[in-house]
């Protein structure tokens, strides 16, 4: 089960999952991907501290965002993963590809990084 809540903080949105993603619901975390580019933010975090699982179709959403990301010149940064989590995106090279914090303050100071 995901539960996903976007909202506006500052002049950045933060994308808040809960729950585990998998193939029955990465679709709607690709929607609300979609829906936060929409938009005219440049900021987005992604708030992991409650996500419990994520499987190849989850992080293939991330994947797909990366080009995205970088032509639109949004800055991307997930911050709170548990160990098991961190360890999937680390065991793929994707902690090398995506910014990853370990708290919602670090990752607001690395979207104002270079």
């Amino acid at each position: 089960m995901l539960s996903i809540n976007m909202t506006g903080a500052r002049d950045h949105l933060v994308i808040a999952l809960n729950g585990e993603v998998d193939a029955s619901n990465s679709v709607e975390l690709d929607e609300v991907i979609q829906e936060a580019l929409s938009g005219s933010t440049q900021k987005i975090l992604v708030d992991g501290r409650n996500l419990e699982y994520i499987s190849s179709a989850g992080l293939g959403v991330f994947m797909s965002y990366l080009e995205d990301f970088r032509e639109k010149e949004v800055a991307f940064v997930i911050f709170g993963l548990n160990d098991k989590v961190m360890n999937v995106f680390h065991i793929l090279g994707l902690d090398q590809l995506i910014r990853i914090k370990n708290t919602q303050e670090e990752a607001e100071e690395s979207l104002y990084d270079a």
